[in-house]
């Protein structure tokens, strides 16, 4: 059985990684798909791949005009939206002594007020009992030596997440978060950074897990399946971890 048939989803960020995995999984499950991103070959290429029944948007979250865009195009292709997943995202920061007002603002753009106006244009388009996912982490909720711009960014989301399932009660929208631990993205080898370098932070967030593995994309879009689709319906304002234990074993 197809748990999303018949409706309709928008994943931001949806070319690449986590979005990318949920993007297929949502189509895997039935359900028709816009997904936005920055890269127009990636986005026409994830597009071929699927096939029928999604729509490929160029757009930039930190761009309200784009958002606009996005939610119309949507509308135009395929109705209203009983899902969204505000995936887009992007790592960033250092020690508060470094971190410059550009870097501050490049983050927090992407990963809050993205997110942010994402939900509000999203809105007249969504249906009544829609299911709203924000894409979390775990860094919003334990601390680390170098992080404070990325984990406060990430705070951000897990709070609206918690006052948005109170504001649009009234029309039986659930907003959830997945609090991510370390996955396999190709976002970790963005910014120019050198390939053993980053084998050597893989192989270190790797040992902090109990699991003593990284996440898999796919394992991220799993739990998104389930808060998209009805049977999640009781399932409101919670963070769901998926992390490898790695808040277990941070307590």
């Amino acid at each position: 059985m197809k748990t999303l048939q018949g409706k309709v989803a928008l994943v931001t960020g949806g070319n690449s990684g986590i979005g990318l995995a949920t993007v297929k999984a949502f189509h895997e499950n039935g359900a028709r798909v816009v997904f936005s991103g920055r890269d127009p070959e990636s986005l026409a290429a994830v597009a071929r791949e699927l096939g029928s029944d999604v729509l490929a948007v160029q757009a930039d979250v930190t761009r309200l005009g784009d958002l606009d865009m996005l939610m119309s195009s949507a509308y135009e292709a395929f109705g209203k939206l009983d899902i969204l997943f505000a995936n887009a995202g992007i790592t960033g920061g250092n020690k508060i002594e470094t971190d410059t007002e550009d870097v501050f603002d490049r983050v927090v753009d992407t990963n809050f007020k993205g997110v942010y106006f994402t939900i509000q244009k999203a809105l007249p388009f969504l249906n009544d009992g829609a299911s709203i996912i924000l894409n979390g982490s775990i860094s919003a909720l334990i601390g680390s030596s170098n992080g404070s711009l990325y984990s406060a960014s990430k705070a951000a989301i897990h709070s609206l997440a918690r006052t948005l399932s109170i504001e649009l009660l009234e029309r039986h929208i659930r907003v959830n978060t997945i609090t991510i631990g370390p996955t396999e993205t190709p976002i970790l080898g963005r910014g120019g950074i050198a390939d053993d370098t980053v084998q050597q932070v893989k192989n270190t967030l790797a040992q902090r897990l109990p699991i003593k593995r990284m996440g898999r994309p796919e394992e991220i879009a799993n739990v998104a399946v389930f808060l998209a689709s009805d049977q999640s319906s009781f399932v409101v304002g919670s963070e769901i971890a998926a992390d490898g234990g790695l808040l277990i074993n941070a307590l």
